[in-house]
C-alpha cells in the first residue's frame, strides 16, 4: 500500500503544480519569463535524460522479456517514436490560443491579474490572420465561437494531463527514485502550463474567478490518469498493491 500511495501522492504534487502557475498569472504583478523559461528548459532536460537513460533501456529488457530480443527492440523503438508522432499531431491540431504549450505575451496576460488593464486587439490578430505582436493569439469573436474555445481548452487540458499523471504514477511504482524525478520535471513544466492555461479560459467565460479554478483543477487529471492506470494494471495483469508493475 505505501507504494501506491507515494505513487499517487507524486502524481497529485505534479500536477497541483498547475495550480501554482495559475496562481502566479493571477497575482504576481508582471510575469518572470526568465523564470518560465528556466523551469521548462530545466523540465525538459530531466525529462529527456529520463527518456533515453532510464526508461528507453528498461523497456527494451522487458520487451525483449516479453517478445524475444528482435521483436521487442521494434517494439520498443516504434512505441517510442510513435508516442513523438502522437503528440506533434496533437500539438498541432489544437489551435495556438488554446494550446497549453504556447506562451502569452505580457499584453495577453494582463488583463488576468488587472480589471483596468487593455484587452489586446484580436480583431486585428484575427484579419492579419497571424500573430501582429508575438504571443498575442486571437481570442476574439462570438459567443459561439468563445463557448468553442472553452471546450477545446479543456479537451487540449485532460488530453495532455492524463497521460502525464499515468506515466508518473507507473514510473513511481516500478522505481520511486525515477518517480520522483519525473515528478519534479513535471511539476516544473506544469508552472508556465498554468499560466498559458487560465488566459484562453479567462477569454472564452470572461470570469477570472472561474479561470483560475478550471486552471487549478486541470492539474488533478493526472491523479485520475494515474488511478485509471492502477485500476487497469489490478485487471490486467493482477497487481497487488505495494507491487511494481513490471516485476
Amino acid at each position: 500500500m505505501t507504494n501506491v500511495w507515494f505513487a499517487l501522492g507524486l502524481t497529485v504534487f505534479a500536477g497541483l503544480a498547475t495550480g501554482v502557475g495559475s496562481a502566479i498569472a493571477f497575482f504576481a504583478r508582471r510575469t518572470n519569463y526568465r523564470f518560465l523559461s528556466v523551469s521548462t528548459g530545466f523540465s525538459a532536460g530531466v525529462m529527456l535524460y529520463v527518456s533515453f537513460v532510464e526508461i528507453f533501456y528498461k523497456g527494451v529488457d522487458v520487451l525483449a522479456e516479453a517478445y524475444g530480443d528482435n521483436w521487442g527492440r521494434w517494439i520498443n523503438a516504434a512505441s517510442f517514436f510513435g508516442g513523438m508522432f502522437l503528440v506533434g499531431i496533437i500539438d498541432n491540431l489544437i489551435p495556438s490560443a488554446e494550446n497549453p504549450h504556447e506562451t502569452h505575451a505580457e499584453m495577453e496576460i494582463a488583463p488576468l491579474r488587472d480589471p483596468t488593464a487593455p484587452l489586446p486587439d484580436f480583431d486585428a490578430v484575427a484579419q492579419a490572420g497571424q500573430e501582429l505582436i508575438h504571443g498575442v493569439h486571437d481570442h476574439g469573436g462570438h459567443q459561439r465561437k468563445l463557448l468553442r474555445m472553452g471546450l477545446f481548452t479543456a479537451l487540449a487540458i485532460a488530453i495532455h494531463n492524463f497521460p502525464e499523471g499515468l506515466a508518473t504514477f507507473l514510473a513511481a511504482l516500478q522505481d520511486p527514485s525515477l518517480g520522483v524525478a519525473i515528478a519534479v520535471a513535471i511539476a516544473l513544466h506544469n508552472i508556465p502550463e498554468g499560466i498559458s492555461v487560465s488566459v484562453p479560459i479567462f477569454y472564452a467565460t470572461g470570469n477570472r474567478e472561474k479561470a483560475f479554478t478550471y486552471s487549478f483543477l486541470s492539474g488533478l487529471v493526472e491523479p485520475v490518469g494515474a488511478g485509471i492506470a492502477y485500476l487497469a494494471l489490478r485487471v490486467m495483469v493482477g497487481l497487488k498493491v505495494g507491487a511494481s508493475p513490471l516485476k
